[in-house]
C-alpha cells in the first residue's frame, strides 16, 4: 500500500488507530463509552468506520471532530512499516503511544506550514523552516524513541514561534485589536462583535453567538468553538484555523472561510 505521509488524513493507509487507540466517554458526542485501546464497535475488518456516512445520526458527532492531521497513515505504514495492530497484537501498546505523540507533532507541522505562508511573517521563515525540520525528523523516528520525546517541550519551542507570527500578521491590521487570550467566553453574545485581529488563542467560545461577528485575521489556535454560531461570520485569514473547530462550530452558506478549509456539511443553508 503506498501511504499518504502528509498532514492530510487518509483513512485507507491507517489502521483505525483513532477509533481504537482514543478512549470516549458516552455524552452528547459519543453514543457509547470506549475505553482507550479498545476498539469501537464500529470498526470494520478494514479499519473502515462502519457508519462514516451517519456518524451524527448515530450519536458520535465527537468523531466528526476530530482529525489527526496524518499521524495515522504514518504511525501505520512508516513507524511500523504497515503491520498493523491485528496481526501483530503484542505492538498494540507501543502503536497507540506513538499515534498520540504523532498527532500532537502532526498538529505543530500544520500550524508551522500555514505560519511560513504569511507574508507579514516573512522575517520568521528561517527559524519557522528549522522547526519545521526539527519536528518532522522527530516524526520518522522509531515508537521508542516517539515515546521518549517530552512533547510539551517541543510544543512549547513551537507556539512561541507561532506567536510572534501571528503577532506580526495583526499588527499590520487596522482598528484594536482585542485580547481575549484564554477567555471565558462560553455563550457570550458576540453578534456582529468586531473582533478583526484579536488574540483568541485558547479562548472559551464554546456556543457563543458569533453571528456576523468580523473575525478577519484573528488568531484562534486552540479557541474552543464547540456549538459557536458563525452564522453570517467573516472568517477571512482568519489564523491558525482548523477544520474539526469549523466542524464543532454552527454556520451557514453566509459564512465566510479561509480558501483552505471545507464548509461543514452539517451547516445550513
Amino acid at each position: 500500500m503506498s501511504a499518504d505521509l502528509s498532514l492530510v488524513s487518509d483513512c485507507g493507509s491507517c489502521f483505525g488507530l483513532c477509533c481504537v487507540a482514543l478512549p470516549f466517554a458516552k455524552s452528547a458526542d459519543f453514543a457509547q463509552n470506549k475505553p482507550a485501546g479498545t476498539p469501537c464497535g464500529n470498526l470494520s475488518d478494514d479499519f473502515r468506520c462502519g457508519i462514516h456516512a451517519r456518524l451524527r445520526e448515530s450519536g458520535y458527532s465527537g468523531c466528526t471532530v476530530f482529525d489527526c492531521f496524518g499521524a495515522g497513515q504514518k504511525v501505520s505504514q512508516l513507524t511500523f512499516g504497515g503491520v498493523d495492530w491485528r496481526r501483530e497484537p503484542a505492538s498494540a501498546p507501543a502503536m497507540f503511544t506513538a499515534f498520540a505523540v504523532m498527532r500532537q507533532l502532526h498538529e505543530l507541522l500544520r500550524y508551522l506550514n500555514e505560519a511560513i505562508g504569511l507574508p507579514a511573517a516573512a522575517p520568521l521563515v528561517p527559524r519557522l523552516r528549522r522547526a519545521t525540520d526539527d519536528v518532522e525528523a522527530m516524526t520518522r523516528e522509531d515508537a521508542d524513541t516517539l515515546a521518549a520525546l517530552d512533547v510539551p517541550e517541543v510544543r512549547a519551542g513551537v507556539s512561541e514561534l507561532l506567536r510572534e507570527a501571528s503577532e506580526l500578521t495583526r499588527a499590520g491590521l487596522p482598528g484594536r485589536r482585542r485580547n481575549h487570550r484564554g477567555a471565558d467566553l462560553i455563550g457570550a453574545k458576540l453578534r456582529r462583535a468586531a473582533l478583526r485581529g484579536a488574540n483568541l488563542r485558547g479562548a472559551y467560545l464554546i456556543g457563543a453567538d458569533l453571528r456576523d461577528a468580523d473575525l478577519r485575521g484573528a488568531d484562534v489556535i486552540g479557541a474552543d468553538l464547540r456549538g459557536a454560531d458563525l452564522r453570517g461570520a467573516d472568517l477571512t485569514d482568519v489564523l491558525f484555523l482548523t477544520q474539526p473547530q469549523l466542524n464543532a462550530a454552527r454556520g451557514d452558506a453566509a459564512t465566510r472561510l479561509p480558501a483552505t478549509l471545507a464548509r461543514p456539511g452539517h451547516w445550513t443553508g
